[in-house]
């Protein structure tokens, strides 16, 4: 069995896809698994990997599945201990590898997510040091767009990992996989890796931030619209609470509600068309 696998969703990513891969294979004798999950990119995604790497393990989609069904498809045929999941724009380190095998043999057995620290491709900038999830059911990614500080460089346990770069424990992955996946494919993208880590702690799984292992990340290289990412962020943010808080014990915080649910809902109902073309009821299904 490999220590780590690694998958990497791509989707029209002949631009990124490369660098990606040279950063995982610069090392060899690493024990690495590489699997690559492709949703039906119309570019040289494909022949690049094909002719550069053709010991990567390849799943080719016809469509776009999103990147939760393409994540799990390469989690499913995975056999590390633990699972590197990637964008395909996220470029590492070269002592990413190093840092992460030791950090393996000291954090504690329930530890299920580990976050490296994801700069922006100036390398200057933070992209996530892991996501905070508020009182008021609002998450960010911490430190988003500050300086690469001495702020950011203390190792500790936060809410969840970053599904742009970040290694989960099989074992925890089993134990939250649902009839929609370990990542749940309804949300087909964004907010899934709140979701998860949210089902994780629920269970005594931690997540834990680990500032050795820094990668550097482009962000958005599938190039999604705005006003769709923006109907996705907030459907989903509510498939979460409803899935892991429930509604009811949600609205007995009414100062959410007042302050921040509902003056954005009927602002994007106004602004964003989409609320009315892909709105679908969310039904909950374990």
């Amino acid at each position: 069995m490999f220590d780590i696998s690694i998958v990497v969703v791509t989707f029209n990513s002949e631009e990124f896809i490369i660098p990606c891969l040279d950063s995982l294979f610069m090392r060899e004798g690493l024990g690495l698994e590489v699997i690559v999950v492709d949703n039906g990119s119309r570019d040289n995604t494909l022949s690049l990997i094909r002719d550069k790497y053709p010991q990567t393990k390849v799943i080719v989609n016809e469509q776009n599945l999103g990147p939760c069904k393409a994540r799990n498809q390469g989690i499913e045929i995975s056999s590390g201990k633990w699972v590197l999941v990637l964008d395909s724009d996220v470029v590492l380190d070269e002592s990413f590898f190093q840092n992460i095998k030791r950090i393996l043999t000291e954090i504690p057995l329930d530890v299920g997510m580990i976050q490296p620290k994801i700069l922006n491709v100036d390398k200057t900038t933070i992209y996530s040091t892991g996501i905070f999830l508020s009182f008021l059911r609002r998450f960010h990614d911490v430190g988003q767009g500050q300086a690469d500080s001495g702020k950011f460089n203390n190792a500790g346990y936060i809410f969840g990992a970053c599904s742009a770069a970040a290694l989960y424990r099989r074992v925890m992955l089993q134990q939250l996989k649902e009839k929609t996946g370990y990542f749940d494919e309804r949300f087909f993208f964004l907010v899934e890796d709140v979701d998860l880590a949210w089902r994780a702690r629920m269970l005594g799984w931690k997540a834990f931030f680990s500032p050795q292992a820094t990668c550097f990340h482009k962000g958005n290289s599938s190039s999604t619209g705005k006003k769709l990412r923006q109907y996705l962020c907030l459907r989903n943010r509510y498939y979460t609470i409803i899935k892991n808080e429930g509604f009811a014990r949600y609205a007995i915080k009414i100062l959410p509600l007042l302050c921040y649910d509902i003056p954005r809902f009927f602002y994007l109902v106004v602004t964003n068309p989409y609320l009315f073309l892909y709105a679908r009821p969310f039904r909950h299904r374990s």
